[in-house]
């Protein structure tokens, strides 16, 4: 069994996510990983240089970059690919403001953006609805903001969404341990969920897709509780849930950095008669799945490699270019990447994605 490098519980913040790549010359990795079972950089992977096509130069243009602090792996990797996505294009100047967590200090940055004029403003808001009215001022000023992930409710506040799928997180994740059940013959499975903040409508969306492909196989969530997407919490709720079932059939754990302390706590309790799936897809996640070893057996993927994929398109719409793979002449107004179930059997094509917790 290979060895898996052990992971310090720390803090983290807020939520995550991970998708793969979807339309036109978006890019390919997020973090630079070693082999499984080393650890893995948590730089952003090194960008193609730009050359022909979209990537081909054009007018100059600054980019205005804002997002949350950079305390929790998913969103440290945002801010990583954003950066390395810019530095690949000689026409582009990265402008990133303070992160922050403080919804104030957030709606500050993006007005100093607005007073600065950038080309073009990519944001991933703490709150969407909290930094509608903000992005709205950069829209009506003239300035097109590219909506990174979490979305403004109003569509006038900004020119282009992008983000992963998080109802169809909830499916994919779903449909793998329904299989896995209907496969193994259990009859009245019992299956745990592990929400990061309930009361987000991301989290209840990824719920919402878990219990509906579920359905398809005749079951049902056993018991289901949120862990706030910290390692702390992870560990804590793990350890309740343990608790209150000696057995447990299936796990799913909706945040593989809060999941650094989930499998903490299953391993201290010496349990392993369930599989776990993970979701968001991060290198440490990736290397447990690897080793064939653990509980955690798959993860379903909402990549921050979006932030590259922001940049890009962001860059074309400041440049009134359209993406070269479509025939229409202009960027999408929405683009919803792909959430993919990462097994052992194709772990080794989606290492380069994986970020560290």
């Amino acid at each position: 069994m290979t060895e898996i490098p052990t992971q310090t519980p720390t803090r983290r913040a807020f939520f995550v996510g991970g998708a793969v790549l979807g339309a036109g010359a978006l890019v390919s990795a997020c973090t630079s990983n070693a082999p499984a079972g080393s650890a893995s950089s948590t730089a952003a992977a090194p960008q193609p240089a730009a050359t022909g096509g979209n990537d081909a130069p054009g007018a100059s243009v600054t980019i205005g970059f804002s997002a949350p602090a950079a305390d929790h792996g998913w969103i440290a990797a945002i801010a990583k690919n954003a950066e390395a996505a810019a530095k690949t294009y000689g026409d582009v100047t990265f402008k990133p403001v303070e992160p922050t967590n403080d919804i104030n200090q957030q709606i500050s940055a993006v007005e100093s953006l607005i007073q600065q004029k950038v080309g073009v403003i990519v944001m991933l808001p703490n709150d969407g609805e909290q930094l509608n009215q903000v992005a709205r001022q950069a829209m009506d000023a003239g300035i097109p903001v590219l909506n990174l992930d979490r979305v403004f409710p109003d569509k006038l506040s900004y020119r282009t969404w992008i983000g992963g799928d998080n109802y169809g997180m909830g499916v994919a994740a779903g449909h793998y341990v329904g299989k896995r059940l209907k496969d193994k013959g259990v009859p009245n499975p019992v299956i745990v969920e592990i929400q990061g903040i309930a009361t987000l409508p991301l989290t209840q969306d990824r719920s919402r897709g878990f219990a509906d492909a579920l359905k398809a196989y005749g079951f049902t969530v056993t018991a289901k509780q949120d862990a706030k997407f910290t390692v702390e919490t992870g560990t804590q709720v793990a350890a309740n849930l343990l608790q209150a079932h000696k057995k447990i059939d299936a796990l799913w754990n909706h945040d593989d950095d809060q999941g650094v302390g989930v499998l903490a706590a299953i391993k201290e309790a010496g349990r392993d008669e369930f599989f776990m799936v993970g979701g968001a897809g991060s290198a440490n996640a990736m290397r447990e799945i690897h080793s064939g070893g653990s509980v955690l057996e798959a993860t379903v993927t909402y990549s921050p490699t979006m932030a590259s994929s922001a940049i890009r398109l962001a860059r074309l719409i400041a440049q009134g270019k359209g993406m070269t793979d479509l025939v229409e002449k202009e960027v999408p107004q929405s683009i919803t990447l792909a959430s993919e179930t990462v097994t052992k059997d194709n772990v080794a094509q989606y290492m380069s994605l994986g970020f560290e917790s």
